[in-house]
């Protein structure tokens, strides 16, 4: 079952975020095969991002809470908060999941 993670950025931590994103996003690429989406979330403008959203296709919270614990923002104290949610994917890339299987 996929889980959802969503990371709330701590105030004020645009210039963090910016200093880590090269290594999060070589993170990301290096678990590319777990990710069933990620990405910022963003301000109206689309001009800065306020904390991020990831789908993974885990099997266990404790690996959900493994894969956000070794991203480098977390590491580098970029989040205030984080919430871990089991995910049932019903919709991808606009086709019914569910009719699938």
């Amino acid at each position: 079952m996929p889980y959802m993670i969503e990371t709330f950025d701590a105030p004020g931590c645009a210039e963090l975020r910016s200093r880590l994103r090269p290594e999060h996003l070589d993170y990301l690429e290096a678990n590319k095969a777990l990710l069933l989406a990620c990405g910022a979330k963003l301000d109206d403008a689309g001009q800065s991002a306020s904390g991020g959203l990831y789908l993974l296709a885990v099997e266990s919270r404790d690996e959900a809470q493994a894969f956000i614990e070794a991203d480098p923002f977390f590491r580098g104290k970029l989040f205030e908060r984080v919430t871990v949610t089991r995910w049932r994917k019903a919709y991808l890339d606009g086709r019914n999941t569910l009719k699938e299987g």
